[in-house]
């Protein structure tokens, strides 16, 4: 056993001396520590990385270039500080062509600051003589000449001279509602100027009388009063300075149109018209008249027919049919058969209702009147 020296071994005796560091040693190094760290930081600029590609980044830049003066324009009604006033014409307005088949006018030329696609046009011609040459089309043709219309627009072409005389009419009357005949008389009387109707129809002591009174124009009849009469009498008046017809029955009043006709004056007008030039009216031709009747009044539309000889109870007469077939629900068809020989007043008249009850008045005799 090798001896110890002799400092040795009073240091054996004792606990070896313990190697843990103090605590305010510990304290002092890291409070230098942190110092230095701060020195650091300080020294060091506050980029967090976003200079290095490889990192992800927390925001996405990107670089953007001014677009052309152009396209500026065109995008400025977007933003709403370059947005133009309200009175001010927009850009991209002006330069809008016109729609196809209307002339540019000089209130629409191009404006001079052309749009980026006018000024890259390699056709030299001009923007006008451009927009001209796409909107010009060919002028339409000549529309075909149309054919003459019926008589219907020159209803009131009537000569005084082509009114019948003075003449009495009597007729034979049937109808279904009893099985006996009627008798009917039609008085024409006109003096030039002047005109009066009188269709009576009686049975059995009973009578039913329509009088029509009026002048006599270079258009035909221009009735003046209108009265149905059966037990009582109501009447029409042709008020030509106000333009209206007023009724006794107080029914409301209605406009007077032009060659408007009572409901006797009609037959005598329709032979007028028809004899003054019968060439004008072939068959399916229109007439049409305002027709007055004791409280009302309708649009009578007669149609045109076929020539007819008919077998009458005072002898043969060649005629003239014409037709006002009913519209409405309640109206009445009326059939007239007009005779040229005795100036185409009507040697039948057949009315028949809706019901299917007719009157037929069929000629028997003519008597000439002073």
């Amino acid at each position: 056993m090798e001896k110890t020296p002799a400092g040795m071994a009073s240091f054996i005796g004792r606990s070896p001396p313990s190697r843990t560091i103090p605590l305010k040693v510990l304290l002092a190094l890291t409070a230098a520590v942190l110092l230095v760290h701060l020195a650091l930081l300080q020294a060091t600029p506050m980029n967090l990385g976003l200079g290095q590609t490889g990192l992800p980044s927390a925001f996405i830049t990107r670089s953007v270039t001014p677009a052309p003066a152009g396209q500026t324009e065109a995008k400025q009604p977007l933003t709403p500080a370059a947005r133009p006033k309200r009175k001010a014409p927009a850009p991209a307005r002006a330069a809008k062509q016109p729609p196809a088949g209307l002339h540019a006018s000089s209130s629409e030329a191009v404006p001079a600051q052309a749009t980026p696609v006018q000024a890259e046009n390699p056709d030299p011609s001009p923007p006008d003589e451009i927009a001209a040459a796409q909107v010009e089309a060919p002028p339409d043709p000549e529309p075909p000449a149309l054919p003459p219309r019926p008589p219907r627009d020159r209803l009131m072409s009537v000569s005084a001279v082509t009114l019948p005389s003075s003449v009495r009419f009597k007729y034979q009357v049937e109808t279904n509602k009893f099985p006996f005949s009627a008798n009917a008389e039609l008085l024409w009387k006109q003096n030039g100027e002047e005109y009066e109707a009188r269709l009576e129809i009686s049975a059995f002591g009973q009578a039913r009388v329509q009088t029509s009174r009026g002048q006599i124009t270079p258009e035909g009849l221009a009735p003046l009063r209108f009265s149905d009469k059966f037990r009582s009498e109501v009447a029409a008046h042709f008020n030509r300075a106000q333009g209206k017809v007023t009724f006794s029955a107080n029914t409301p009043d209605v406009p007077l149109l032009a060659g408007a006709q009572d409901r006797l004056s009609i037959l005598i007008q329709l032979a007028a018209m028809i004899a003054s030039d019968p060439e004008q009216f072939p068959p399916a031709t229109t007439l049409a008249m305002q027709a007055i009747g004791p409280r009302d009044a309708d649009t009578w539309l007669f149609t045109v027919g076929e020539k007819e000889t008919l077998t009458l109870p005072g002898g043969q007469q060649a005629t003239l049919k014409l037709v006002r077939n009913p519209r409405q629900e309640f109206d009445q068809k009326v059939e007239l058969w007009l005779a040229p020989a005795l100036g185409y007043l009507p040697v039948r008249i057949r009315i028949t209702e809706p019901n299917g009850d007719f009157v037929d008045q069929k000629w028997l005799s003519t008597e000439p009147q002073n």
